[in-house]
């Protein structure tokens, strides 16, 4: 900007442009990061899910250490950073976790998630079970089936 009093007008344009963006894991690998990459926001309005996106792909994004407390119901259960309300509460009131304002919700908080994945684990690795215990009884009655097919074979 000039020195000028009162000219806010740019007469050339920016001098250092970036070439390339930054990403916030390219020396930074540990599971922290991961994590904080991973994180899902939900709960929140339009703008304060952007605001969280933004914090963390410019790696500004610090997440807590122990639960803060809601403003709502004064228990120590708020578990995600940058949020005043905790989950209940937030889904109670039907507002944004965040800023406490009546928004739109973009994202709804699920019903539990750490279960429903483990469950789903929990699924999938018992189906896995069944389905190589039903191979196996399957190549079982196979092998039995070829022999009758020979025997009747041989009759012929």
């Amino acid at each position: 900007m000039s020195s000028q009093k009162g000219n806010v007008t740019r007469s050339r344009p920016q001098k250092h442009q970036n070439t390339f963006s930054f990403k916030n894991d390219k020396f930074d690998k540990s599971a922290q990061t991961k994590k904080i990459n991973q994180k899902l926001h939900d709960g929140l309005c339009q703008r304060c899910k952007e605001v969280l996106e933004w914090r963390v792909k410019y790696n500004k994004y610090k997440p807590l250490s122990k639960p803060k407390k809601c403003v709502k119901c004064l228990q120590k259960t708020v578990k995600d950073s940058y949020h005043i309300m905790c989950r209940p509460c937030a889904c109670e009131l039907e507002v944004c976790a965040k800023c406490g304002k009546k928004e739109d919700i973009v994202i709804p908080f699920n019903k539990n998630p750490e279960k429903t994945e483990n469950i789903e684990d929990h699924e999938s690795y018992s189906h896995r079970r069944n389905c190589k215990r039903h191979e196996e009884s399957d190549a079982d009655l196979d092998f039995d089936i070829y022999l009758d097919d020979s025997d009747n074979n041989q009759m012929d």
